[in-house]
């Protein structure tokens, strides 16, 4: 396992392969898809310590334009349930596998007033682990503003790179 570690972390210390590598994991851990890219800006950090701010640019910029990917995806699913609730109001056919729509929880309606109160500001919050991407969705769905919903994703994971990045590479010196 260690030999492996150290092959990644050599992969991501060429040049080359670098920040351009960090980049597309940021991007890609900021969608839905269950993955961090903080090991990916230590490993590079820990092989080139002068790429601080390079890095933590770069990983902001990629995780930033994920969440905007995930806003995206959420207006597009709000768009497609929004079709089909008028398909089922016009009492035109709906397909074989749709599912009957279900009440909210009280959780739910209290985030729903909770994100519409506090409107794009709510994205700071998108640094979150586990509530933080699905926020970015919910941002679309709700149709948040979308650069102002951007601006504060780029505010709050730039924060969070910079605070968890610095604690991690004091914690592990050398």
């Amino acid at each position: 396992m260690e030999a492996w570690f150290q092959e990644i972390l050599q992969w991501l210390a060429l040049p080359q392969f670098g920040l351009s590598t960090l980049f597309v994991v940021a991007l890609v851990s900021a969608t839905l898809l269950p993955m961090g890219s903080e090991p990916a800006v230590v490993g590079l950090l820990q092989l080139n310590p002068e790429l601080f701010w390079p890095a933590i640019l770069t990983a902001t910029a990629g995780n930033t334009i994920g969440g905007a990917i995930s806003w995206f995806m959420g207006l597009g699913a709000h768009q497609a349930w929004h079709a089909a609730r008028q398909r089922r109001r016009q009492g035109l056919p709906l397909p074989a596998n749709s599912k009957p729509p279900r009440e909210l929880s009280r959780h739910e309606r209290r985030a729903r007033i909770w994100l519409r109160k506090w409107g794009a500001k709510t994205c700071l919050l998108s640094w979150l682990p586990v509530v933080g991407d699905p926020l970015c969705a919910v941002a679309g769905w709700l149709k948040l503003p979308f650069w102002p919903c951007v601006f504060y994703m780029a505010i709050g994971k730039f924060l969070r790179y910079l605070m968890m990045t610095s604690a991690i590479i004091w914690a592990l010196p050398g």
